[in-house]
């Protein structure tokens, strides 16, 4: 009864427990947003250091997406070389691939010398190559990498909005170099493949009057601009190149929808199960359906607790699940009313009806327990791995579940209902069980 009490506080009310103070967590599919797969290239990467690699990506990322606002996001690894991005409420593609998406923010760039050389970049300024020097023997090019995570947002003595950075050791010899080299030349700034623009749509590119060591600031870019780009340069750098392979917009009209229906099944399947038990089994019927009312109590509150991504598949594991619960009881009462047909009296039929039936129930949600890691092995391996993983979850969970409150809950209200007078109406038990009826 305290475990009840105690689940009916986590669930109540749905959007914010009394207990937790958490609100159901619904998937893309339901509340609508975007779903992004990228591929990371650790082809670069030390052997042996992919995976520290590909958590230092999720890490930025996570960094990235808390800017947004967004409110229950999932960044996970899939598979070897893959990260899933879901981001509850956010329906355009292009402005969570913006923000996520880019690996070095901010690269510096010096126009190129003649024809003769390769562009990267191309703007109405001219054609632009990587600003780089020698470090160490080796050649880097300046870029957003060396920054130090506390840029900010300032105004100058015109109250023209300036982007503070200071540089790290190694970006601090850089800049030294290539800001001497470029005295009285221009510096281009780029964000990814294009120019970095200004408010009034014109390339970033400022003049270099001094040899920059220790500090900088960007010139020309409007407040909000500036300021959405101070907090990604502090989010960190992303230390593989990701590419974009697999993206899905949801409508949340759509996931309204769904939810909707989902509600009407979950109802609908659970009406149906109760009056079956009743009927079937009457009085055992009735506390096996008790018994299923805590269940499904305790699991919404875990699905709180843990908390569980509910997607529409989730959603379908969830109701199958509530099906799947009253199994065990079926076998229970069909053990006992064999018992009973023998003589036993109704504590024996009890005894003996769960403990005949368990070795058939332990090895039934075995099997179900191997599909469900089978299905979450699947969905892990997969680009559109959400529906399947959710039903995997939401099923494993409530299977498990179902076993305590058929074994212990139901168990528990028969034993109390043995020393009732409840238990000397046989006509409440379906069948007679006096030895020769």
């Amino acid at each position: 009864m305290a475990l009840f009490v105690l689940a009916i506080l986590v669930v109540i009310p749905v959007d914010r427990g009394i207990v937790g103070h958490k609100g159901m967590q619904l998937g893309l599919d339901l509340q609508g947003g975007t779903h992004l797969v990228y591929q990371a290239d650790l082809s670069e990467i030390e052997s042996g250091k992919e995976t520290e690699a590909l958590d230092g990506a999720i890490a930025v990322i996570e960094k990235r997406v808390d800017i947004l606002g967004v409110t229950s996001p999932l960044i996970q690894r899939l598979g070897e070389d893959r990260i899933v991005v879901e981001l509850p409420g956010i329906g355009k593609v292009g402005e969570a691939k913006k923000l996520i998406g880019q690996t070095a923010l901010l690269e510096f760039g010096e126009r190129v010398a003649d024809d003769s050389e390769e562009a990267r970049w191309t703007n109405v300024l001219g054609k632009w190559k990587p600003a780089t020097a020698i470090i160490d023997g080796k050649e880097e090019t300046l870029s957003s990498a060396f920054f130090k995570e506390n840029t900010y947002v300032s105004r100058d003595d015109f109250g023209r909005i300036q982007l503070m950075f200071e540089w790290d050791k190694t970006g601090s010899e850089l800049s030294k170099k290539i800001t001497g080299r470029l005295m009285n030349k221009r510096l281009g700034i780029f964000m990814g493949d294009e120019s970095l623009l200004d408010d009034n749509g014109q390339p970033i590119a400022p003049v270099v009057r001094a040899q920059i060591t220790h500090r900088g600031q960007i010139e020309g870019l409007s407040y909000s601009e500036a300021t959405e780009l101070s907090k990604l340069l502090n989010a960190g750098r992303i230390p593989v190149p990701l590419t974009s392979i697999y993206e899905q917009t949801i409508s949340p009209i759509l996931g309204a929808g769904f939810i909707d229906m989902s509600l009407k099944a979950g109802i609908i399947g659970l009406i149906l199960v109760l009056v079956f038990m009743m009927v079937a089994y009457r009085l055992p019927g009735v506390m096996a359906s008790g018994a299923l009312i805590f269940y499904i109590a305790v699991v919404m509150s875990l699905f709180k607790l843990i908390p569980v991504t509910l997607n529409l598949a989730g959603v379908g594991g969830f109701v199958l699940s509530i099906g799947m619960a009253v199994d065990a009881n079926v076998l229970i009462f069909e053990r006992m009313k064999e018992e009973l047909r023998l003589g036993r009296t109704l504590g024996a039929a009890i005894e003996a009806g769960f403990n005949r039936a368990w070795p058939a129930i332990r090895d039934s949600n075995i099997t179900t327990f191997i599909a469900c890691g089978i299905l979450y092995w699947l969905g892990s391996s997969i680009i559109a791995s959400a529906p399947v993983m959710g039903f995997a979850v939401t099923l494993f969970l409530g299977v498990a579940i179902s076993m305590f409150s058929a074994v212990v809950v139901t168990r528990t209200f028969l034993r109390v209902l043995v020393g009732t007078r409840l238990a000397q109406k046989s006509s409440l038990f379906k069948i007679y069980w006096e030895k020769g009826k």
